[in-house]
């Protein structure tokens, strides 16, 4: 196949370029700097503006994964600029472009998050549930899905994945957490009540794949593991990985203050379940945290 990438140099764009280079797939990577395509992803082909691709063939499909980090520093106004125009105006922009090619691709899996549904406290959030308090993330999520959609009307299979927190051995939620916790200075955050959906980078990557290439899938798919746990739970989790205590909780007050509204990405609630690809038969490699725990600090 012959795909486009965009927010190829991430985290799960890398993963994913080395897992379809493997399979023999010709990759082609938008990325504001082309040049590190090649290093960054598995020897990909960088590509710094869409129309640079007008001259090649026809794409076979598109992952549209590009967006500024959303928990690196608080949500200023400038800062929610950044975010909005890396999601929302470069998927427009990406949907607008497909609609101009003389053959369309048929599929486009794009990126969302499970900060879609907002702050929901014990609710089961399954792919049809609504949205609950309305925050800043989830306005951003919705965005990006809305113009992601437009792509049906050329045609086009659209798949939208909600993905949690993806652990990852060297990089993402779990490296920022491991300092602290391998010091035996990790804890709850807050209440520590809050459901907190995750997914191992392995899982991460197979549901993109299988959303890529299963025609029978369409619409929202949420990308977390089945295991939901509470953040206290996960704290103890990672504490008994790592053989060390769990007795460093980060009062929620102290976050608020901290972060402001980006401090619902830490004590809102989720407790988001993958609905959809259960009833797919999708195959989990890590459903549960402490196995998915101690796969990923073999890694390190």
């Amino acid at each position: 196949m012959r795909i486009l990438l965009s927010g190829g140099t991430g985290l799960i764009g890398r993963a994913l370029c080395q897992h379809w280079q493997q399979q023999g797939h010709e990759l082609w990577v938008l990325s504001r700097k082309p040049q590190r395509v090649a290093h960054l992803c598995s020897g990909a082909r960088g590509v710094g503006q869409l129309q640079a691709l007008d001259a090649v063939p026809p794409l076979d499909a598109v992952v549209n994964l590009a967006g500024a980090p959303i928990a690196d520093r608080p949500w200023t106004a400038a800062r929610r600029q950044v975010l909005w125009r890396s999601r929302i105006d470069l998927t427009r922009a990406l949907v607008d472009w497909l609609g101009r090619r003389a053959t369309p691709p048929p599929v486009l899996v794009s990126g969302s998050a499970v900060g879609w549904y907002g702050d929901c406290g014990e609710q089961a959030l399954a792919e049809g549930s609504p949205p609950g308090r309305p925050d800043f993330g989830s306005r951003l999520c919705a965005a990006w899905e809305h113009e992601a959609e437009r792509a049906r009307q050329w045609g086009m299979r659209v798949a939208l994945v909600r993905t949690a927190p993806v652990l990852a051995p060297q990089h993402g939620m779990l490296a920022r957490l491991l300092p602290a916790f391998r010091m035996g200075l990790g804890g709850r955050l807050g209440s520590g009540r809050q459901w907190m959906p995750w997914i191992h980078l392995d899982d991460q990557v197979a549901l993109i794949d299988r959303l890529l290439h299963d025609p029978a899938c369409s619409g929202p798919y949420n990308a977390c593991a089945p295991g939901a746990v509470r953040n206290a739970h996960f704290a103890q989790a990672l504490a008994r990985a790592l053989h060390r205590p769990a007795l460093l909780p980060v009062p929620g007050w102290a976050l608020r203050l901290a972060l402001g509204e980006m401090s619902v990405l830490l004590l809102g609630s989720q407790r988001v379940v993958p609905a959809r690809a259960e009833q797919a038969a999708f195959p989990w490699q890590h459903p549960a945290l402490p196995g998915a725990l101690a796969h990923l600090l073999l890694q390190r």
